[in-house]
């Protein structure tokens, strides 16, 4: 089924994933082609990478100019990746998701159709929402404990990861008003002009979805989420996940922001 078309800008932060953008940037287009999407764009916004991400981007770019690179000189951020990436946009739609396959080509497709049936409203990818959970786990809650352990087991994920996540997420959305059941979503879209106060510069890393999430609500801007499956990495190793004391670090800022009040510039 066609369906109405809009102007989007597809933002891909990266850091060493050249193997998996290899994989997702044809399936992203595809997607965008089969509904007549022509009028985009997909910007790899760089961290310097050191694993041939610029080379690549710039060969592909050379024989089509929709796909774009930003490399970015100053100290990693990815908050400050994805802020420079919607900047950096000519669209009126953008969109960002990670760039290690967990963020599949099916859920782009799933995100963006809701976009054009709601372009009022920004739209976020949720693992925990009907419709959402991780693959292999899809039957989370409804099996036995040691099923679930089993799954879990066999899954490329981190299994303490996978947990951590899931009651993190519950923890942070009862200190918080929000109104998002997946507060450490990564995967949104929305019209650009909903993004440009920068609430990201607050941020160290995944909390900046926090921050946004509370200045779109100070501005009365409807938020809607789309369950999602996140699928193991194809390649490469989570910036996060494979180490515990990261991950604990990490939770510190989250809290902060849930506690903080909005921002707006």
């Amino acid at each position: 089924m066609k369906n109405e078309s809009i102007s989007i800008s597809i933002i891909l932060p990266t850091l060493n994933e050249v193997e998996n953008i290899r994989l997702l940037i044809p399936e992203i287009i595809q997607v965008l082609k089969f509904h007549n999407i022509n009028d985009f764009e997909i910007i790899v916004v760089d961290d310097n990478s050191s694993d041939g991400t610029e080379e690549f981007i710039t060969s592909i770019n050379k024989k089509n100019d929709k796909i774009k690179i930003l490399v970015r000189k100053d100290k990693k951020s990815l908050p400050k990746a994805i802020y420079e990436g919607i900047l950096y946009s000519t669209k009126t739609f953008v969109m960002w998701l990670d760039a290690d396959g967990s963020m599949d080509s099916e859920s782009v497709e799933k995100l963006i159709l809701k976009q054009i049936t709601n372009q009022d409203s920004v739209i976020v990818g949720s693992r925990f929402v009907p419709g959402g959970g991780y693959k292999g786990l899809e039957e989370d809650g409804k099996q036995g404990i040691f099923e679930y352990l089993r799954k879990i087991s066999n899954s490329e994920d981190s299994v303490l990861a996978i947990y951590l996540s899931k009651y993190f997420n519950k923890l942070i959305s009862s200190i918080t008003d929000i109104g998002v059941n997946d507060i450490t979503s990564g995967f949104i879209v929305g019209k650009k002009k909903y993004f440009t106060d920068d609430v990201f510069s607050q941020a160290t890393y995944g909390e900046y979805f926090l921050y946004l999430m509370k200045n779109l609500k100070k501005k009365e801007i409807n938020v809607l989420e789309v369950g999602y499956f996140c699928k193991p990495r194809k390649h490469g190793v989570s910036k996060t996940s494979t180490n515990y004391f990261v991950l604990l670090k990490l939770s510190l800022p989250y809290i902060k922001a849930a506690l903080s009040k909005p921002k707006l510039t």
